[in-house]
């Protein structure tokens, strides 16, 4: 049975834990039971099942992988870094890569979450409108022995349909609450979801900045660990593996080192890094602190995603709203301005 994987914020929280506790001196054991006391749930149980496996004499990289619950790219780095002894330093950059990331989703999901829900009220406002107040409007004429003609007459007509349909569209939003409700509890409607959005829109636009940062990142781990420019791709692949755009772009700059290509040449094959980060990645090889330099760029490669994502959330929402306050002024005029023309005729 496949287990359930653990959120970037809980593989943060493993690897962190244990590097701190290597850090003071503690065996791989000892340190799965300290955590193990004060971890709750499945946490707790993964925790005592490493435990166990570890005081049999099981590497840490094989015990993660055991429990099925870690992202791949979790134990094939713990391995590297136990075969190169720089485990504390492998474990506590996995943490530092996945804080960052759960940081990341968390910015994304709140930076789309207000301005769904202020469309969400326009569109309600525009809706009630045009299906509650206009035919208000449409029986004061008709006592004045007039009617709405024009845009009022259109739009009331949308409203009467909006009205006929609203059993439908009624259904239609339960339907679509239910699959959204269907997707969030059940793990492979999700995956399925997440497969749909990453082949088509994943690699695109901010989500390609993204894409790229990460990458970026995962090879500054992977030379941080000691590994060859390649093995480092190789391994900084594994992190983009679902989003196959960004997996092929990765793949093409691996395969560009393994022909011994320069490493500006191959990420810009990959178009992995803009070309001042190629040219400061190249240097800082070439200077004997590609890792540094690389944990540099990805930073600010990851700033840069991060303030795009902001920008154009800072433009939609007000674009939103201003173009429902513009439909809400019309829909208003439209029943106002014939009614004050009447009301001034009577005068």
């Amino acid at each position: 049975m496949k287990r359930k994987q653990l959120t970037q914020a809980q593989t943060a929280e493993f690897c962190s834990g244990f590097a701190l506790l290597l850090h003071s001196g503690l065996g791989l054991g000892d340190s799965a039971w300290l955590l193990e006391q004060e971890a709750a749930g499945s946490q707790k149980e993964i925790l005592g099942r490493m435990g166990r496996a570890l005081d049999a004499g099981t590497t840490l990289s094989d015990a993660m992988e055991e429990t099925g619950c870690f992202p791949g790219y979790v134990p094939a780095m713990t391995r590297i870094g136990e075969q190169t002894g720089r485990l504390e330093q492998t474990l506590q950059a996995l943490a530092d890569y996945y804080t960052e990331n759960d940081r990341t989703v968390r910015q994304l999901k709140n930076t789309l979450a207000y301005p769904s829900v202020i469309l969400l009220l326009m569109l309600l406002v525009i809706g009630v409108l045009l299906v509650k107040v206009l035919p208000v409007f449409d029986s004061v004429y008709a006592s004045m022995g007039s009617r709405l003609t024009g845009l009022s007459a259109g739009l009331l007509y949308l409203g009467q349909l909006l009205k006929g349909a609203l059993p439908v569209l009624l259904a239609v939003l339960v339907l679509g609450f239910a699959g959204v409700l269907a997707v969030s509890l059940c793990g492979p409607l999700r995956e399925k979801a997440a497969g749909v959005w990453q082949r088509w829109f994943a690699d695109r636009g901010i989500a390609r900045k993204f894409s790229n940062a990460r990458f970026a990142q995962g090879l500054a781990m992977g030379l941080s660990s000691g590994l060859p420019l390649s093995q480092a791709a190789e391994l900084a692949q594994m992190l983009l593996q679902e989003n196959p755009g960004a997996a092929r772009r990765a793949a093409a700059c691996r395969e560009a080192l393994e022909q011994e290509r320069p490493l500006s040449d191959a990420l810009q094959a990959g178009d992995l890094l803009p070309g001042w980060a190629s040219r400061m990645v190249s240097a800082g090889i070439r200077g004997g602190s590609g890792d540094r330099v690389l944990e540099e760029v990805a930073r600010r490669m990851m700033e840069e995603a991060r303030a795009s994502l902001e920008e154009t959330a800072a433009k939609v929402e007000p674009a939103m709203v201003l173009v429902c306050s513009v439909l809400v002024g019309i829909i208003l005029l439209s029943t106002m301005l014939p009614l004050m023309n009447i009301m001034a005729a009577i005068g």
